[in-house]
């Protein structure tokens, strides 16, 4: 009876840990799979059939990519810090090479159902003209 008991809890605590690892973890590899931003009355979808867009999160930090599958035009990224209290993911964009957004706080709604991580908000930067809201969804790369 011992050996039976010992061996649920065995189970029991590996499948826990298993749970806790996959559960709203936002620390990985993401490709962007969606993106749509409003603009006054305006949806834009962003064409993701020609370009890779790549959000790298760690611990602290966060970094991303874009480049065109082929060539090496409109290549861009940036960097920065960022929080994460609840379901509410600020970035502070620490490396850009647009001053008017540097060091700014955006902050974001996130989701994550199973390896998709949806993150939406709005994007206000009174001094890079930017006022607008965004919708985007990436899928977790496998390691």
């Amino acid at each position: 009876m011992k050996k039976i008991t010992l061996l649920f809890l065995m189970l029991f605590s590996l499948s826990n840990c298993a749970k806790k690892e996959d559960s709203n973890n936002i620390e990985g590899t993401w490709k962007m799979v969606y993106a749509e931003t409003i603009e006054n009355d305006t949806i834009t979808l962003k064409d993701l059939s020609n370009t890779t867009f790549i959000k790298i999160i760690n611990k602290s930090h966060f970094a991303f990519f874009n480049q065109e599958n082929t060539g090496t035009t409109n290549f861009y990224g940036g960097a920065g810090t960022y929080t994460l209290k609840g379901n509410t993911y600020t970035e502070i964009l620490n490396f850009t090479a647009v001053e008017a957004i540097k060091n700014h706080p955006f902050s974001f709604t996130i989701e994550i159902k199973g390896d998709t991580l949806i993150q939406s908000g709005i994007e206000k930067v009174e001094a890079a003209g930017l006022d607008r809201h965004i919708v985007e969804k990436y899928i977790k790369l496998k390691k």
